[in-house]
């Protein structure tokens, strides 16, 4: 009920400052993600070159939601529509209105697999308002650390969403309700596989599988790989395998996520630095070697896909 009265007071020509015009047109290509990269938990996350796109027009009344690709016949086609909330949030934020929104979403990124798609969708409506509001030209677009904040909120968490709008690496941090991000230049040679399972997973029910309480040796042992990654990422991959342990997390989604936990122990056994993308099922190899055939028969004969995929920048807005 909340976001329905919100969104029917961005919609209403009366509630906000500057109404845009009826035609007003932008576009959004926004990168899918990696979180945690093995002992970051909720503070590292990663940009990945596969790429969702959304498009949106101002319109004379209602919103309307069209998709194509990856789950689409499985989403809402009105303002319940993750996309067409976080368009109409962006709006708010901005103290802008639109009589209408017509939101066309080109879908790529796979959905409940690990790699961001939620926080994808989130920045790339946040991200289209701040496109439009540009366009109209009466007030400035968003900033990077307020798309950053509006994303997060909506995921809770800032490591995909920042990732989506930031590029390359980031280390992430919350201080009570204000999210944060820095960007990290990756080292030029590190490169990327993601290994996609047919299945899904929900980030709520493998997060309620995390403990309250963890043991001190464990939480040192996570603080000195996440300090050991940043060194990884930027300047030393040759310290990915160390780089990318972890206690916290993957130890106690292992049983529900069978193949996925099989899967990282057979790549990681052929030394390749394999972790658990976000809250999976997807696995993310970095490294400096290009895989090949051998670790594509190794992921079909789990269930898995094995894509090659760059580091890529940020959320691109049309100008």
């Amino acid at each position: 009920m909340e976001n329905a009265v919100r969104n029917e007071a961005v919609l209403g020509a009366g509630d906000a400052g500057i109404v845009l015009g009826e035609g007003l047109t932008t576009r959004v290509r926004v990168p899918a993600s990696s979180a945690n990269l093995g002992p970051g938990f909720d503070c590292l996350g990663l940009a990945l070159a596969m790429y969702d796109e959304v498009e949106v027009t101002v319109t004379a009344g209602g919103v309307a939601v069209t998709a194509e690709g990856e789950s689409a016949s499985d989403v809402p086609a009105d303002e319940r529509h993750l996309v067409a909330r976080a368009v109409l949030r962006g709006l708010e934020f901005a103290g802008v209105s639109a009589p209408g929104l017509a939101l066309h979403c080109v879908n790529v990124i796979p959905h409940s697999r690990g790699l961001g798609s939620s926080a994808a969708a989130v920045v790339g409506g946040i991200a289209a308002a701040s496109g439009l509001v540009a366009k109209d030209g009466r007030r400035p677009a968003l900033t990077e650390p307020e798309l950053v904040q509006l994303s997060s909120e909506f995921e809770g968490h800032p490591d995909n969403a920042a990732a989506s709008v930031m590029g390359a690496g980031v280390v992430t941090w919350m201080d009570g309700g204000s999210f944060f991000a820095r960007r990290l230049e990756l080292h030029p040679e590190i490169r990327a596989s993601a290994f996609v399972p047919l299945t899904k997973s929900s980030t709520s029910e493998t997060r309620g599988l995390l403990p309250d309480d963890v043991p001190r040796a464990d939480a040192v042992f996570n603080v000195s790989r996440a300090a050991l990654s940043i060194v990884a990422l930027t300047t030393d991959p040759t310290c990915l395998m160390q780089a990318t342990e972890d206690r916290l997390h993957q130890p106690y989604r292992a049983e529900a996520m069978p193949t996925t936990t099989g899967l990282i122990h057979a790549l990681r056994d052929r030394g390749h630095a394999a972790t658990v993308s976000g809250a999976g099922p997807s696995v993310l190899v970095l490294g400096t070697d290009v895989l090949g055939d051998e670790e594509a028969r190794l992921a079909a004969e789990f269930g898995f896909e094995m894509v090659q995929l760059d580091m890529a920048n940020g959320v691109e807005v049309d100008s």
